[in-house]
């Protein structure tokens, strides 16, 4: 499916991709509006609406994953909140398997992440997939979200990856159609983002299911 032997740079996003997004989804859609809707006294469906609404507002920017952004809006520590449902952090299954096949073969493997460096932090902590890295990059750091080319422009700057033989995955077909516009040649869209929930279906990009389907280097 993908030239793994002749790939030499892999770019591979966090949320979704390597870790199941029943997490972040759990933690936005659930944990976040139960505590807003004690601190404001409104009941569970009207905090939800009102979160939803709120969150649609920055979709794609940097403040999308901002944590401190979301704290002082909302007026709740998110990053303690994070914290206490930590350990409902997952690694997909046969990520470790691919990444230790990647490091066997010696491509050079970067994470690139839209997620807010705290959150990376807890995330790599619990998980312990950061040593299989060469650098992990956030948006913050780049100062632009992944759906901007200005993301691209500066990240491929930084790590000096040829386009045509790295492969990227990602589990969001809009950032995938940047990094398609860019030029970046291998792409793929990881589905099952959320082990808990089936996707709707997405053209235009080769899917991958699971991570076993990328363990054809010997």
């Amino acid at each position: 499916m993908i030239p793994l032997n002749d790939i030499k740079f892999v770019l591979l996003d966090m949320d979704g991709t390597l870790l199941d997004k029943y997490f972040d989804d759990y933690f936005w859609e659930h944990l976040v509006p139960e505590k807003y809707a004690e601190k404001h006294h409104m009941t569970f469906g009207k905090a939800k609406e009102e979160l939803l609404s709120k969150y649609k507002v920055h979709e794609g920017t940097l403040n999308w994953t901002d944590i401190d952004f979301w704290s002082k809006e909302l007026h709740l520590d998110i990053p303690a909140l994070k914290e206490q449902i930590k350990h409902l952090i997952e690694v997909h299954p046969h990520v470790e398997d691919f990444l230790k096949m990647l490091r066997r073969h010696k491509k050079k493997v970067y994470m690139v992440t839209n997620a807010h460096y705290k959150v990376l932090d807890i995330k790599l902590k619990k998980t312990e997939i950061g040593k299989y890295f060469d650098r992990c990059i956030t948006s913050f750091e780049m100062g632009y979200p992944k759906e901007m080319l200005e993301f691209w422009n500066k990240t491929e700057k930084l790590l000096k990856f040829d386009r045509e033989n790295t492969l990227f995955i990602d589990d969001t077909a809009e950032i995938l159609k940047t990094a398609q516009n860019f030029g970046i040649k291998h792409l793929l869209l990881k589905t099952r983002a959320n082990s808990k929930k089936h996707d709707k279906p997405v053209d235009g990009f080769r899917v991958l299911e699971n991570f076993k389907e990328l363990l054809t280097l010997s």
